[in-house]
């Protein structure tokens, strides 16, 4: 075995107090952070000795240790016992008062400091969860810890996710937004959707404000969702348009996202393909894949979709769809198309209309109420309901974290009767 994971091995069976328990199997794994960096963990499962292997491979008995160590840092990133059942002598224990001298081991643990660093967010009889914050402001993308003991004060859950780099990428700025600098903003964020109500098997209209962050310094918003999709993403904004549907029919290919990690390339780092660019020669090939598959898989929507962005995964280049209307068709009417990467064939997609329909969840035949509620009503109605809060949100294209308002809204309107009610509700 390689000796710097029979290093890593020996000093988590130690750290951890896993002389009960063997090493079933472990693997490499990795990931892109939203920072465009590779990061590569050392995963491991540790079965009890005593207790008997289950038959199904896919199956773990309980008590089994599951730990991920980041090799980029040499840290512990997971830890979890299943069932929360431990078996394990002389490992981490923590002492009366258990939340103090869980911090203690935390900020031992990953270098980081409570207050500074981390934050606590919820607190629950033996657990603990953390998010990351500079001087009580959010952040976002965040990261997180979560720690949880047993009645004995053993530990047998720790997450830590996220590289919490917020306070060393950060512009620090006096935050002066509010709704009235930004409202016509918020009009214009108050968006129709056609909603599918599960419980009535039918489309609800509903007005809903679309959340985004508005920046502070007056230069733009970011979209809400924030993750490396959206920071890494190249916007196409292409309308796709075809003469002649294709009579050949799509064939759907499996999409495999695992992939075989060997030592050399955790250990090395290596980049993964997922971090390079997506050149103009590639954009140019994708977009005959999408135009292709469109044609065969929806013949008749020439002009109707449009390819919003392309973005690396898991070894696949991934693009987005979305249709070229204005209302009513932001939560169910997107497309993504698997490209394989090294033949640009389109191999797969996922229609999210479609999936509500294959479930039986939605009648392709349905359509919306009519709709008695204008737009400018439905934002004068939701106007005293809006919410502007303060939030670090990372910047892509500063390369830090910059300070912005969270402009958010937790009702909407139903657009036939004029209702108001709480988005959680919608179902």
């Amino acid at each position: 075995m390689n000796a710097n994971i029979q290093q890593l091995i020996d000093q988590t069976k130690a750290k951890f107090g896993l002389e009960l328990y063997y090493l079933k199997r472990h693997s490499f794994h990795r990931y892109v952070n939203m920072f465009n960096e590779t990061v590569y963990t050392l995963n491991m499962e540790w079965f009890p000795t005593h207790e008997a292997e289950p038959e199904d491979d896919d199956l773990n008995p309980d008590g089994t240790a599951v730990i991920d160590v980041n090799l980029n840092t040499g840290q512990v990133e997971t830890v979890i016992f299943v069932m929360d059942k431990t078996f394990a002598k002389n490992g981490v224990t923590f002492k009366s008062p258990y939340p103090a001298h869980a911090i203690q081991w935390i900020e031992q643990e990953t270098g980081l400091i409570d207050g500074e660093h981390f934050h606590l967010q919820q607190k629950e009889k033996g657990e603990l969860f953390f998010e990351e914050a500079i001087d009580g402001v959010k952040v976002t993308p965040s990261g997180r810890i979560e720690v949880k003991w047993d009645e004995h004060g053993q530990l047998i859950h720790f997450i830590h996710r996220g590289p919490f780099m917020a306070k060393k990428r950060l512009r620090a700025e006096e935050y002066v937004l509010s709704i009235d600098r930004i409202e016509d903003l918020a009009e214009q964020q108050v968006q129709r959707f056609d909603w599918p109500s599960f419980e009535q098997n039918r489309i609800r209209p509903i007005f809903a404000l679309e959340e985004i962050y508005v920046k502070n310094d007056g230069t733009g918003t970011i979209p809400f969702e924030i993750g490396r999709e959206e920071t890494h993403c190249i916007h196409m904004n292409q309308v796709m348009e075809w003469n002649e549907p294709l009579t050949k029919a799509f064939e759907k290919k499996e999409v495999n996202i695992n992939e075989d990690i060997t030592a050399e390339q955790a250990f090395s780092l290596e980049p993964s393909p997922d971090t390079f660019p997506i050149s103009k020669e590639e954009q140019a090939e994708c977009i005959k894949a999408v135009r292709t598959f469109l044609a065969q898989k929806y013949s008749k929507d020439t002009g109707k979709w449009v390819l919003k962005t392309l973005h690396r995964d898991h070894g696949y280049i991934e693009a987005i769809l979305k249709t070229n209307e204005q209302e009513g068709c932001g939560f169910m009417d997107k497309i993504k198309v698997f490209i394989d990467a090294s033949t640009f064939e389109a191999i797969n997609y996922i229609d999210k209309k479609e999936m509500f329909q294959v479930c039986g969840i939605l009648n392709p035949s349905q359509s919306a109420s009519e709709i008695t509620i204008s737009q400018k009503e439905a934002f004068e109605t939701l106007r005293e309901r809006l919410e502007l809060t303060p939030i670090y949100v990372y910047d892509d294209v500063q390369k830090q974290y910059v300070l912005c308002g969270k402009l958010d809204c937790h009702d909407g309107v139903d657009a036939v009767s004029g209702e108001v009610f709480s988005l959680t509700d919608l179902s």
